[in-house]
Formats: C-alpha cells, sequence, structure tokens
C-alpha cells in the first residue's frame, strides 16, 4: 500500500499536475479534496471533466465519475457483490477506492487519454426503438452509424501512418527543400528566358531544340525497338536450327534404315523405357521415399547434444560389430556347395547388377550425349555469329567423329579404371577399419597393462609430447621466417621512402613559388569578379528598364494598329453603301422600264400592290360565302 501512495504522489508532482504533496500531505487530504484530485486526473484524460466539484451535485459528481470509468474500463478490486461498497466509497471520498483508482489511472495515462478520444466518437446514443419508427429519425441514426464506421477506418489508417515510420517533420523539411529547389528552377528559367529574348530568332531557335529532343527520344525508342526485334530475331533463327537439326538427324536416322530395324530399335528403347518405369525408377523412388521419412523423423526429434550423439555413435559401433559377427558365423556354419540355389542366386544378382550398372550407363550416355548436343548447338551459334560460316561439315565432321570414338574409347578405359580404383578403395577403406579395430584392441591393452604397472597414460603422454614438441619446431622455423621477411620489408621500405623524398625535394620548390602565384591570382580573380558582379548587376537594371519600355510600346503599337484596321473596314462598308445607292438612283430615273423595274424600289411596290390585291380578294370570297348563306 505504502509503494502504490509513494507512485501516486510521485506522478501527482510532476508534468502536468505540478502537486507539492509527500506521503504525509498526501494521506491526510480530506474526502473532498481527494475528490478534487481524482477529478484533476480524470480532467488530464478527458477535458470536458474539468469541473470544480464544489460548483457540483454529490449525485452529479458521482454519475460522470462512474461514466468515464466505466468507458475507461476500470475493474474495481474484490467481488461483484462489492460494488455497491464501491460506489459508497466513490461518493464519499474513501481512501480505500480513491488510492487504486489513482494509481490505475496514473499508471496508464497516455493509452487513457486516446481511449477517452475515442469513446466521445464511438460510444454510441441509445434511442429508443419507438423513436426509430420514424423514417427520418432511422435515416439519420444510420448516417450517424456510417460517420462512426467511416471514423474507425480513418482512425486506423492515421495509426498505421504514425508506426509506419514517416514523421510530419521529415515530410515538411522534404517540402520545404521541394519548394527552394522550385523556386531556385523558375528563377533559373527566367534567367534564360531573358538571354534567349535578346537572341534574334530564339522562336525558332526553341522550336527546333523541342523538334531535336523529340527526335532523340524517337530515335532511343527505335533503337529499343531495334534490339528487341533483334532478340527476337536471334531466339527464332535458333529455334530453326533446333528444328532443323532434328529434321537432319531423323532423315539421317531413316535415310539407310529398313523398318525391321526401325522396329527394332523402338522395340529396345520400349525395353529400356519399361526397365526404367518399372524396376530402376520405382527402386530410386522408394529409396528418396525412405530417406525424406528418416529425414522428417531427424527433423521431429529433439535437439541433442554431444552427450546423446556419443551414445547414439556407440550403440551403431555395438549393432555394427554385432552384424559382423553374425556374417562370419552364418558364413562358418553354411557351406556354399550344398545349397542348390546358391549359385543361380549369385548369377541373379551379378546379372542385376550389371543390368543396373548398364541402364545407369545408357542414361548418363543419354543425358552426356544431350549434354553435348546443346554444346554443339551453342558453340556453332557462337562460330556462325563470329565469322558466319557452318563448321564440322564433310571431311572435317569424320574426323571430329573419329576423334571422339578414340577420346569416347579413353574415356571408356578410365572409367573402368576409375571403377577399379572404386573397388580398390573399398577394399583399403575395409582394411582400414579392421586395423583401426585392431589398433582399438591394442590400445586397451596397452592401457590395461600400463594400469597394472601404475603408470596410466604414459603413451599418450609421450605422443603428445612428441606432437608438441613438432609443433614447437615449426612455429620457431616460421617465426624465424617471418622475422626475415619483416627485416627485408623494413630495409625496402626505407629505401623506398627515401628514393621518394629525393624525387619530391625538386617539385616541392618549384611548387611554393606557384602557391605564393595562385594565391595571387586567387585575390585578382576576386576582385575582378566582384566589379563584373557591379557592372552586370546595373547593366541588368538598364535592361530591365529598356524591357519595359519597349513592351509599353509595343501595345501601343498594337493598339494603333487594331484602330487603323476598324477604320479601315469601316470606311469599305460605307463605300459599298454608297455605291449601292448610286446604282438605285441610276436603275430608278433610268428611261428604260426593264431597267427600271430592276430597282429595289419598283420591286418593293410590286409586292405591295400584290398583297393589297390578295387582301381584297380574301375579303369579295367572305362576303360572298356569307351573303349565300343568309
Amino acid at each position: 500500500m505504502s509503494d502504490q501512495i509513494k507512485f501516486i504522489v510521485e506522478q501527482l508532482n510532476k508534468e502536468p499536475f505540478k502537486k507539492s504533496f509527500n506521503l504525509i500531505t498526501f494521506d491526510s487530504l480530506e474526502p473532498l479534496q481527494l475528490l478534487q484530485v481524482l477529478n484533476e486526473v480524470l480532467a488530464e484524460i478527458d477535458p470536458k471533466h474539468n469541473i470544480d466539484i464544489r460548483e457540483e451535485a454529490p449525485d452529479q459528481t458521482a454519475k460522470r465519475m462512474f461514466s468515464l470509468l466505466g468507458i475507461l474500463k476500470y475493474k474495481p478490486p474484490g467481488n461483484a457483490s462489492d460494488m455497491s461498497v464501491f460506489r459508497q466509497g466513490l461518493v464519499t471520498g474513501s481512501k480505500p477506492v480513491i488510492h487504486p483508482i489513482l494509481h490505475w489511472l496514473l499508471q496508464r495515462t497516455v493509452e487513457l487519454k486516446k481511449r477517452a478520444y475515442l469513446a466521445r466518437f464511438l460510444v454510441k446514443l441509445e434511442v429508443p426503438t419507438e423513436f426509430l419508427q420514424d423514417d427520418v429519425v432511422a435515416d439519420t441514426y444510420q448516417q450517424y452509424e456510417e460517420l462512426v464506421e467511416g471514423f474507425k477506418n480513418l482512425h486506423k489508417e492515421c495509426e498505421q501512418l504514425k508506426n509506419s515510420g514517416f514523421s510530419t517533420a521529415e515530410i515538411r523539411r522534404d517540402i520545404n527543400a521541394m519548394e527552394e529547389e522550385k523556386d531556385q528552377l523558375i528563377k533559373r528559367v527566367e534567367r534564360l528566358k531573358k538571354r534567349v529574348d535578346t537572341v534574334s530568332n530564339h522562336q525558332r531557335m526553341l522550336e527546333m531544340a523541342r523538334q531535336l529532343r523529340v527526335e532523340k527520344e524517337r530515335e532511343e525508342s527505335l533503337a529499343q525497338q531495334k534490339q528487341e526485334q533483334k532478340n527476337q530475331l536471334f531466339h527464332a533463327e535458333q529455334r530453326l536450327q533446333r528444328a532443323q537439326q532434328q529434321l537432319k538427324d531423323l532423315r539421317q536416322a531413316s535415310a539407310d534404315a529398313k523398318p525391321e530395324s526401325l522396329v527394332k530399335r523402338l522395340e529396345e528403347e520400349i525395353k529400356f523405357n519399361t526397365y526404367m518405369v518399372t524396376d530402376k525408377l520405382p527402386k530410386e523412388l522408394e529409396s528418396k521415399k525412405k530417406n525424406v521419412q528418416y529425414l522428417q523423423k531427424v527433423v521431429a526429434e529433439p535437439a541433442m547434444g554431444h552427450s546423446d550423439l556419443n551414445e547414439l555413435e556407440t550403440k551403431i559401433q555395438e549393432i555394427n560389430a554385432q552384424i559382423n559377427q553374425l556374417i562370419e558365423k552364418r558364413m562358418m556354419r553354411t557351406d556354399p556347395m550344398d545349397d542348390k540355389l546358391f549359385l543361380f542366386r549369385q548369377q541373379a544378382s551379378i546379372i542385376s547388377r550389371k543390368k543396373e550398372a548398364k541402364a545407369e550407363e545408357l542414361q548418363e550416355s543419354r543425358e552426356e550425349l544431350l549434354n553435348m548436343e546443346k554444346e554443339l548447338a551453342q558453340k556453332s551459334n557462337q562460330a556462325r555469329d563470329f565469322d558466319g560460316t557452318e563448321v564440322l561439315k564433310g571431311d572435317e565432321f569424320k574426323r571430329y567423329v573419329s576423334k571422339l570414338r578414340g577420346k569416347s574409347t579413353v574415356y571408356k578405359k578410365k572409367r573402368q579404371e576409375l571403377a577399379e580404383l572404386r573397388a580398390e578403395y573399398g577394399v583399403l577403406q575395409r582394411t582400414e577399419e579392421i586395423l583401426k579395430q585392431r589398433h582399438e584392441t591394442v590400445q586397451q591393452q596397452l592401457q590395461a597393462i600400463e594400469a597394472k604397472h601404475g603408470i596410466t597414460g604414459y603413451s599418450d603422454t609421450q605422443e603428445e609430447l612428441e606432437r608438441v614438441s613438432a609443433m614447437k619446431s615449426e612455429l620457431d622455423e616460421v617465426k624465424g621466417r617471418t622475422l626475415d621477411e619483416m627485416s627485408e620489408m623494413v630495409k625496402k621500405l626505407n629505401i623506398l621512402i627515401a628514393e621518394k623524398k629525393s624525387a619530391l625535394a625538386p617539385v616541392i620548390k618549384e611548387l611554393r613559388p606557384l602557391r605564393q602565384r595562385c594565391q595571387e591570382l586567387t585575390q585578382e580573380y576576386d576582385e575582378k569578379k566582384a566589379f563584373y558582379d557591379s557592372c552586370a548587376a546595373g547593366l541588368e537594371s538598364n535592361r530591365s528598364k529598356l524591357e519595359q519600355e519597349v513592351r509599353g510600346l509595343r501595345e501601343e503599337c498594337a493598339q494603333e494598329e487594331n484602330r487603323y484596321h476598324y477604320i479601315n473596314c469601316m470606311k469599305k462598308i460605307t463605300e459599298r453603301q454608297i455605291q449601292r445607292a448610286a446604282d438605285e438612283m441610276k436603275l430608278y430615273v433610268s428611261a428604260d422600264p426593264q431597267e427600271r423595274r430592276k430597282a429595289i424600289r419598283e420591286q418593293y411596290n410590286r409586292n405591295i400592290l400584290e398583297q393589297e390585291n390578295l387582301g381584297k380578294g380574301e375579303c369579295v370570297a367572305h362576303f360572298t360565302t356569307c351573303h349565300t348563306g343568309d
């Protein structure tokens, strides 16, 4: 309990509470003061609870604290039957109730802040079912639930972004750096535009540069397409060569072949494939499965130490010794001549071994043939790409075939020798095992004799001393050689350093005045550069003023041109109207009636008379119909 109060006092004295409690003052707080401290801690978690409890009713304070503790998922100590005691203690400010709450809140303030923040948006409002019968209320509540789900998804995305390693400070720094680079580029572009504007025909030159860039991009794309088409052509040529080689092989095989020989060859291939499928491959598959099962069993076993491995090795040795003893007893007990089936079994085993050996040899030969064919195709392609000609044709190919046959015979001989050496190696290995066993027995006897005479470990000590002396002599020799080599290397390095110093001495003498000259030139360059910058700034300001004046004059010129064109158009329109009026007057005054009929005035008069006549005819017809009706 004292540790709990100590932790509470330490946390309350820190930020953001800044209390000046000690164990005595905190323990002597009144219930109302203790409730105020609890309310301040709750206000730190949820700012809505920043209320002075002296201005609030006790039942309202208890209800508010109960609701927030329920949202924060606080579980009071004790059973469910003690809930009434807990509520009463919270209302009255009891220390046994308030202290555990403060300890729990101050232990996980950050987590509870997050939980209180989420509760403001995720704790759903309880709406009575009779109110949900209204369509408007139901739609509003459905929108509210959708917004809650959207807030959940956005909060998850925000947390993922916070935990992904991206920080806003880094992003802001990157944005500021990119904005600075953008401003620099804009200034650089403006300077380049100002320089280009002074050049005559700069628009045409810019257009030509743009066309050049487009053509370069097009050239790159065309080069890439060309490379892709070359690769496709190369692959197609390889496929064609393989197909031609297969066709050539088939034609050669069927050129001098008879149906009987083809059938015989197919039967041999069928027999070989049948043997591979029915005998050899199932045995290999079974052995692989056994190996896999054994490895799985080994993997499933728990990890073993050195003691377990030593026990297993001793058991293996004992079982191997028992097997060897049983084999020797069986060989001594049974006479091979008495067994009638022994010779047949031996012959069958020999034949099966030969058969398996031949099958393996044939399989290896086929694989070797395929590899050689692939290598031959690659070499021929390389040779054709190199000089564009085919290789190994006619007599050369025959000579190459004969050479290959000679090599194949040599290979067979070497392979036979290798098989004999392997058999001899097996015999020697078995002999080595027997000698090791004998050596072990002799060692055991020697150890027994040493123990009998009270000098146990004499032989091992003697061997160890000899080995150590040999190693010491070797190390002494190596050290001597190393010291000699190091002394020679030191001498060489000293000589080389002296040579380099003597060679660099005149260069250093020449370099000193050059350094002084470089400093003088650098100072002169800085002065000239400052003068140039000042002149350039003055010229730049004068140029900007002149550009503004030129821009104003160009705008004024453009306005005057527009006004000129407008006045010219109005003049042409007026002249055309005057011309039409003169032509109308000429037609109207003309003595020729045909010419006069072409006038616009006469045309309008005729149209008026026609319309009047039509109106009079319609009135007469209407009057006639009315009179007949009466």
